[in-house]
């Protein structure tokens, strides 16, 4: 994952995309690729529909640098928004599409499935988006198996600190079950998800 990015970064590279430097494009393309198609695999799980889709949020970027908001949160976090909604997006045409295609079987079923990948997107969408220490705990309590005590080592905080972020980002990955998705799909779909 890219290190966070300092909030006069964020507007540096904004001023310097809207100014049409190719060269700011290739920097956060460098920075942020792996995050879009990461994101983008975990919902179609597919590698050349998540290349697509890394395309088209840079391509969103490059076009739009006026969008991002620097007070609605960070650089990083607007690209894995855009990789999530596009990726989404997409989603949902293929499946449409299938299920038009075998004869509209169980809308039910179309829907949950949808929903599902929504969730894992969404629950992606926000471990990428949340404070580092926070992702920093959450990394070594879940994926490398440590208890907390081992984390606050790990970490170099007290064992109440570390307590707190990891009781913390769980609250927060906890939302991408029971929240809905927020925002509406990427520009020219005329869907919101």
């Amino acid at each position: 994952m890219a290190k966070d990015t300092p909030p006069r970064w964020d507007r540096r590279m904004q001023q310097r995309l809207a100014r049409g430097e190719a060269a700011a494009l290739g920097e956060l393309y460098d920075r942020f690729a792996s995050l879009v198609h990461g994101l983008a695999h975990r919902v179609l799980d597919d590698s050349e529909a998540a290349d697509r889709i890394t395309r088209e949020v840079f391509g969103y970027v490059w076009e739009n640098p006026d969008v991002f908001d620097p007070r609605q949160g960070s650089m990083r976090s607007w690209i894995a928004k855009l990789a999530r909604l596009h990726a989404v997006n997409r989603l949902r045409q293929l499946e449409t599409a299938a299920h038009q295609a075998s004869g509209g079987g169980d809308a039910e079923e179309l829907e949950q499935k949808i929903r599902e990948a929504s969730a894992a997107a969404r629950a992606d969408y926000i471990v990428t988006s949340m404070p580092a220490p926070l992702r920093a705990a959450l990394d070594l309590a879940y994926f490398q198996r440590r208890d907390y005590r081992q984390t606050a080592a790990d970490l170099g905080v007290t064992e109440d600190e570390a307590r707190r972020r990891l009781r913390l980002g769980l609250q927060l990955l906890s939302s991408a079950n029971t929240r809905p998705l927020e925002g509406s799909s990427p520009p020219g779909t005329g869907r919101s998800l």
